[in-house]
């Protein structure tokens, strides 16, 4: 594995990170308060090619970055951009939506929807956990059944990143519930089809700027021309780019993390108690270098996984690791510079806390961490 980068690289890396710091933190604290999506920042993010990084020109994207170039993007984006909840949505898009459509899309598929997508027009949503069955995605209640021209979906998705306000839905439903995990297809439904629609947004803990809400299916027919990959192969589907996205999803952290490092360490220096800057305290100094410990072990770990999709090999392993072990990093450097700023952490007004809050969805979304080590340990026999 050979982690030096480019200087195209880097350069694309600095181009990001300078957008992010001036572009999209606007009025982020306020935002918060309010629940509020900021669509202005969304369509900055597009019109700059966020969207598109991961996209080929000929469907929209605007960079065609490899792997590796995308999740150097994507750290840099975190480090300049505060505002949790709109790089979840970015992320979420591009991973749990436009990228199956790349890779399992006809190219009716890739053309009708990539490009709505990859310019911020369309907002697309991945429902597959429902109610009554999370992380045990195999046993979902949805269904679709067969019928001239398509399939009827009945069924109801929550906890979907951008629900309330999607123009398409990525769907996971069973065309055969005898056959199980192999009778799982995969659709798409636009929001204006007969029998869809969207719930309201949530009131969240943290990440508040992203509406998170329900989809509901009655009765909703599908046309054929809108399944994405074959009948039966909702599982292949789901698990190709369940990798992808417990290897994406994260990126952005690792620049929070770099951030947050940055401005505990200034702050250790520059606020003082019994006559001495607080970083001089062995219990300040210890998070600090715990923080940075977590950072740059958890580089390692992305751009590994990042290696390892850019040869094509298999990450299923490394991908469970890395999510498990980033996110639960992210929640304790968070923690820990709450904890290193004391008051001031605690208040909303400076913007610490509302990364510890972000944090803790990182360790739920796209598989929890209990649900990371059970795949581990499943993959090494026990």
């Amino acid at each position: 594995m050979n982690f030096d980068w480019t200087d195209d690289q880097l350069a694309y890396r600095d181009r990001m990170q300078a957008f992010a710091l001036e572009h999209l933190s606007d009025d982020v604290i306020d935002r918060d308060e309010r629940s509020e999506f900021a669509e202005d920042l969304w369509q900055r993010a597009a019109e700059f090619g966020i969207l598109g990084l991961y996209i080929p020109t000929q469907f929209g994207g605007k960079a065609s970055a490899d792997i590796q170039t995308a999740m150097l993007a994507m750290e840099a984006l975190g480090y300049g951009c505060s505002d949790g909840g709109l790089l979840l949505a970015l992320n979420a898009q591009m991973w749990a939506v436009q990228l199956p459509i790349l890779h399992f899309g006809s190219e009716f598929q890739k053309e009708r929807f990539l490009p709505r997508l990859c310019d911020g027009t369309w907002k697309g949503a991945h429902g597959i956990t429902e109610p009554s069955t999370g992380s045990d995605v195999f046993h979902l209640q949805t269904t679709a059944e067969k019928v001239d021209g398509g399939y009827v979906l009945n069924g109801s998705k929550c906890m979907v990143t951008l629900a309330p306000i999607c123009d398409v839905a990525l769907v996971v439903a069973s065309t055969n519930p005898a056959k199980g995990k192999w009778g799982l297809s995969t659709f798409l439904v636009e929001a204006e089809q007969e029998g869809f629609r969207r719930g309201a947004n949530h009131l969240k803990m943290g990440l508040r700027t992203v509406p998170i809400g329900e989809l509901h299916l009655n009765n909703c027919f599908v046309p054929e021309s809108h399944r994405l990959g074959k009948e039966g192969g909702g599982f292949a589907t789901f698990n190709h780019s369940l990798e992808f996205e417990r290897c994406c999803i994260l990126a952005s952290q690792v620049g929070a993390m770099q951030r947050q490092l940055e401005t505990c360490v200034r702050y250790a220096k520059e606020r003082s108690q019994f006559g001495q800057p607080i970083g001089k305290f062995q219990s300040v100094s210890n998070r600090i270098a715990d923080m940075k410990v977590r950072l740059e072990t958890s580089k390692l770990m992305l751009y590994k996984v990042a290696w390892l999709k850019s040869q094509g090999k298999s990450a299923m392993m490394d991908a469970a690791i890395l999510k498990l072990y980033l996110s639960e990093c992210y929640a304790q450097s968070s923690e820990d510079a709450v904890r290193i700023h004391g008051g001031r952490g605690y208040l909303c007004e400076n913007g610490i806390d509302r990364d510890w809050r972000d944090a803790i969805g990182g360790v739920l979304y796209a598989g929890t961490s209990d649900i990371q080590r059970n795949i581990i340990a499943g993959l090494l026999g026990v």
